[in-house]
Order: structure tokens, then sequence, then C-alpha cells
């Protein structure tokens, strides 16, 4: 099983779309095997967002995203990665399909409510700013049998 990192912004818990997205992404059928509410440090996302560093939108970047709680979460799945991108839409609003997390909810890309991990390599640098490996959850999900085809 392939894992995805994900925080929800601080615009979706502004706005009180957490459980919605949350309840969206468990009808999925993606398992959460980590999740908490934290306010993001600046440290936590220089970090994170140290790629863009130098770009002209990386200050107000970092300022959004320590504006508020977030809700960081480890999700796990068949091919996690790219099923919850498709999930959560283009970057920019205006570019999302109906249906996905932003075509249905956001309108404008800095406030775009949702960040998820482009890869692997992504997923294992992001995640480990916010988790330690203990705070990760082990345990089976009782429908993976209605969700993924194993064969007869």
């Amino acid at each position: 099983m392939e894992r995805t990192f994900v925080i929800l912004k601080p615009d979706a818990v502004q706005r009180g779309l957490t459980g919605t997205i949350i309840q969206r992404i468990e009808q999925k059928g993606l398992k959460i095997i980590a999740m908490k509410l934290l306010t993001i440090t600046i440290e936590q996302a220089e970090k994170q967002y140290e790629c863009h560093k130098g770009k002209p939108f990386y200050p107000s970047l970092i300022a959004f995203m320590t504006s508020g709680p977030s809700v960081a979460m480890i999700l796990e799945g068949r091919n996690a990665v790219a099923i919850f991108r498709k999930f959560i839409g283009s970057t920019d609003p205006v570019q999302s399909e109906p249906g996905t997390i932003r075509g249905d909810f956001s309108i404008d890309v800095k406030h775009n409510l949702i960040h998820a991990s482009d890869c692997e390599i992504s997923f294992k640098h992001e995640s480990s700013i916010y988790f330690s490996d203990e705070e990760i959850q082990k345990y089976k999900l009782s429908l993976k049998g209605w969700l993924y085809y194993e064969g007869k």
C-alpha cells in the first residue's frame, strides 16, 4: 500500500470543511493512519515549502500556512498519491473538475483548502516534518476486501 501526506489548510478549518473533507476521504476508501490538528510553525512551513524559497509568493505562503489551525494527515491505499491528487483537483480551482475537493469548495489559488504530496519522495519529506513513526497507526481496514479486487 502507498502513503500520501495531506494538510487541510487554515482556510478549510476556518470554513468548517474539515469534517466534510474527512468524510469524503473515508468514502473514497483511503485509510487515515495518522491525523492531528495543529497550528503549523514558521519552521515547519519553511521546511515543507523550501522548494519555493525565493519565489514571489513564498512569504505570503508561509504567512498563510501559519495563520491558524490545520489538520495534518497520512493516508494509505493502493495508488494513494495519484488517486488523492486527482481527488483534490488542480491547484487552480478554476481548472478543477466538479466533484473534486477544490472544484467543489474553492475559488482561489491561495485559498485552495488542501495540500497533498505529489510523489513518494515528497511524502517522506513532508510527513517527517509533522509525524513521528510512533504516531502512525497500523490497523486492518475491515472493508479492504470491498475496495480492492484480490482475484480468485
